[in-house]
């Protein structure tokens, strides 16, 4: 074929290709909201069209018989029907394949799991992006279910705290009312015991909300630290000495070691007041003549960095191994009992019963990048709260 022809020819089909593109361009528009096997099928159309009109006009330029171009024109015409029919096949098990994934969606609308219960022929079938995307629809759905029961459980605990804490502020509540009444209508017989009674009992409640207080602070994110330098061992003597009294009312031996270099970077405050929870929570369910013993050390994090370990061993005589993982949730009780209040000292009433304190614990120590551990141990249990170890020189 001489030049001037196959430049004539590639004309031909340079326009032939430009209607054909406009065509399916249009038909595209047309079926944009059809289903995905009709877009595939013009698109394929499209190209046999461009091909077949290439090869029909580099035949005519070169004269070829007209026996022959009808020879020709069967084998172009059963190509595009083999083309078209796979192009057919193809965009159907697309659309089946979309359709399941599209019902696997509405299925984690509806609060369903995928995955395990699945045999593998209901997997839909495609390419491996399709494949790989059913999988993580899967996979998606177990970590929302996950996410769910969390979020069930966590509502659960809360509505049982709120329930507990209404609980125990109607009962200070209910005596302060009436000692007031007593002493409005003049039948206290010692209006001095009645005064101290009422401050104790307005102390109680005062704990109460301020763990409240402190474990939403905690939940939210929102505590702020004054992280500095700290000797573990002072924290722990200033906690004993106030305990002390109420250790001895109950008959409780309350022993601690010295142990120098335990620095710890910490806020002084919130330390303290989780150290005394745990020390306070020992003493309170320590049997009568038993003995608690705080112990410091230094230890090693998972990742290897130093930290400085403060332990409280008490002789309560242990915990159900079931129930250790639920020690440090807000408001979880073993039993349906309300605490009650164990005493008081100058410094304020010493434990409030809201179910809170091992929380803020927890919440307290986790703010402080470090980590608290339970466990029984030596016919009781062993509290560990472990502080970053301060290396500085």
């Amino acid at each position: 074929m001489q030049a001037p022809g196959l430049l004539e020819t590639l004309a031909w089909l340079l326009a032939w290709a430009a209607g054909i593109t406009a065509l399916s361009i249009g038909l595209q528009r047309l079926a944009r909201r059809a289903p995905f096997w009709v877009q595939l099928v013009i698109v394929v159309a499209a190209t046999v069209g461009v091909f077949v009109a290439g090869v029909v006009n580099a035949f005519n330029a070169m004269a070829i018989a007209e026996s022959d171009l009808w020879a020709v024109w069967i084998i172009l015409a059963a190509a595009g029907a083999v083309a078209i029919a796979m192009s057919l096949v193809l965009g159907f098990r697309l659309s089946r394949s979309t359709s399941k994934l599209i019902s696997d969606a509405a299925r984690i609308g509806r609060g369903e799991v995928l995955g395990g219960d699945l045999p593998p022929a209901a997997r839909p079938a495609g390419s491996s992006e399709l494949a790989a995307l059913a999988d993580e629809l899967a996979r998606t759905s177990r970590r929302l279910e996950e996410s769910r029961a969390r979020e069930a459980a966590i509502e659960a605990a809360r509505r049982e705290l709120v329930a507990w804490i209404s609980h125990d502020l109607r009962t200070p509540l209910a005596a302060v009312r009436a000692m007031a009444e007593a002493l409005e209508d003049g039948v206290a017989t010692d209006a001095s015991d009645y005064h101290r009674r009422m401050i104790a009992e307005t102390d109680h409640m005062a704990v109460m909300v301020n763990d409240l207080l402190e474990l939403s602070t905690l939940e939210a994110g929102t505590l702020t630290l004054r992280v500095e330098p700290l000797e573990l061992y002072d924290l722990a003597s200033d906690v004993m000495a106030e305990l002390t009294p109420l250790a001895a009312q109950r008959g409780i031996s309350l022993n601690g070691g010295e142990s120098s270099g335990c620095r710890v970077l910490a806020d002084a405050r919130t330390a303290s007041r989780a150290l005394r929870n745990v020390v306070l929570n020992a003493i309170m369910y320590s049997v009568a003549g038993g003995t608690v013993t705080v112990g410091l050390g230094p230890g090693s994090a998972p990742d290897g960095s130093r930290e400085a370990l403060v332990w409280v061993q008490d002789t309560c005589g242990g915990i159900a191994e079931e129930d250790l993982p639920h020690l440090f949730a807000p408001g979880w009780r073993k039993s349906e009992s309300r605490g009650r209040a164990v005493g008081h000292s100058r410094a304020g009433f010493l434990y409030a019963g809201a179910g809170v304190g091992l929380s803020v614990v927890a919440g307290i120590v986790h703010a402080h990048g470090g980590r608290v551990t339970v466990e029984n141990r030596d016919g009781g249990c062993r509290f560990t709260l472990a502080f970053p170890a301060d290396d500085r020189p």
